[in-house]
């Protein structure tokens, strides 16, 4: 560890004024991508509403840009207002003199197409590392299906009639509570850093079976050791994303891969831990030359832009239903040629550390939430350790 942070030390010495590789950016950017959720499916949107999103950052600077999306939308999307501010305390209240508008080419008010994203102008708030954001999207008028993340595991809330109320500080008029992300994908940050890590996956990755409002994602944890050496984590997953195909968790892996993983900003690293779910879904993936194939695609995509992979191996679900003996060996014959170390420029050796040594086929029951599949706030840590940090660089 003492090495690790010896050459993590002098890397970041070099990195001043650079965010490390460029994701999302060509060449040098002092943009870090600090936080993310992928977009996963749309619902329908409270016409005039202003939602209030909880975010927690990984990494600070001295400005942030929001990232608003519409990706998933079939019309237009009308901006009234977005607003950002550091949250105080535990609810909707924002530490008073920290609001600030977001911008969208100067302008306050903006529309996203169908289909696309939207990144808002440099906004000037200085956010430390590890800080809750408020981030609040005035949607005026009937704006049509909203584009969301599913599980947020963390509390959102609603002014259902939110004209003019983007700005409130006091979040007295935010009544309605929701446990979903609207609208925002994405936060950066401006500051010295080294730049960030994708942690890209399904259920796995998204954190289901963590504690909710408590932050205890695999991506979470890994934020807290990368901490002191300023590099971020964005967490890109979504539960019941599937490797090979699309599914209800979205669209699959290859086709997001740039939106949610290589294209964010200042991505140097991503984490792959995808491809239970094509094991185990309809229909089933039964040959492992085909995550394979797969898993090298996304090797050279992410290469093609200076960016390393770290493939995760494909933790234990017996109990869980879909279960079979068939579909074990799927998932032993994946992990196997992972770890040959000829797929991937590294690997984390998740099944390692979450099995249960008495029956490798499940997880340990110390970390089993109880569906058997997903993974506790122990179970989290555990994963997060597993990646090696001098992986990372």
């Amino acid at each position: 560890m003492r090495k690790v942070g010896r050459v993590l030390g002098a890397a970041l010495l070099i990195a001043v004024g650079t965010s490390g590789r460029a994701g999302a950016d060509t060449g040098p950017s002092p943009w870090t991508g600090s936080w993310e959720a992928a977009p996963s499916g749309t619902a329908p949107a409270v016409p005039g509403a202003a939602y209030r999103n909880v975010v927690h950052l990984s990494v600070g600077g001295g400005a942030v840009r929001v990232r608003v999306s519409n990706r998933l939308g079939s019309a237009p999307l009308r901006l009234g207002a977005v607003t950002v501010a550091l949250r105080r305390g535990t609810g909707p209240d924002a530490v008073p003199g920290s609001m600030r508008a977001a911008t969208f080419d100067g302008a306050r008010t903006a529309v996203v197409p169908a289909g696309q994203d939207l990144v808002s102008d440099p906004v000037p708030l200085a956010v430390p590392a590890a800080a809750d954001l408020l981030i609040t999207v005035e949607t005026p008028g009937r704006p049509g299906p909203a584009t969301y993340h599913r599980v947020a595991l963390q509390t959102g809330y609603l002014a259902a009639h939110g004209a003019g109320r983007a700005a409130d500080e006091h979040g007295d008029a935010y009544t309605g509570t929701t446990g979903n992300w609207y609208y925002v994908t994405g936060v950066d940050v401006r500051g010295v850093t080294l730049g960030s890590v994708v942690a890209f996956g399904d259920s796995l990755t998204d954190g289901n079976g963590s504690s909710f409002g408590t932050n205890h994602r695999w991506p979470d944890r890994l934020a807290e050791r990368l901490r002191p050496y300023r590099i971020g984590v964005l967490n890109a997953g979504i539960s019941g994303n599937r490797l090979l195909l699309d599914s209800t968790g979205g669209p699959g892996a290859l086709s997001r891969l740039d939106a949610d993983g290589l294209a964010r900003a200042g991505v140097r690293t991503l984490v792959l831990l995808e491809g239970i779910n094509d094991i185990k879904g309809t229909p089933e993936a039964t040959d492992p030359a085909e995550f394979v194939r797969a898993y090298r695609t996304v090797v050279s995509r992410a290469h093609a832009r200076g960016i390393r992979v770290v493939g995760a191996t494909l933790t234990p679900y017996e109990g869980f239903s879909g279960y079979t003996g068939a579909r074990e060996s799927v998932r032993q014959r994946v992990n196997a040629l992972i770890r040959t170390g000829h797929v991937f420029d590294a690997y984390a050796d998740f099944d390692a550390v979450v099995r249960d040594p008495d029956r490798p086929t499940r997880i340990r029951p110390g970390y089993d939430p109880g569906d058997h599949l997903h993974f506790n706030d122990a179970g989290m840590h555990a994963l997060a350790a597993a990646v090696r940090l001098v992986d990372l660089l």
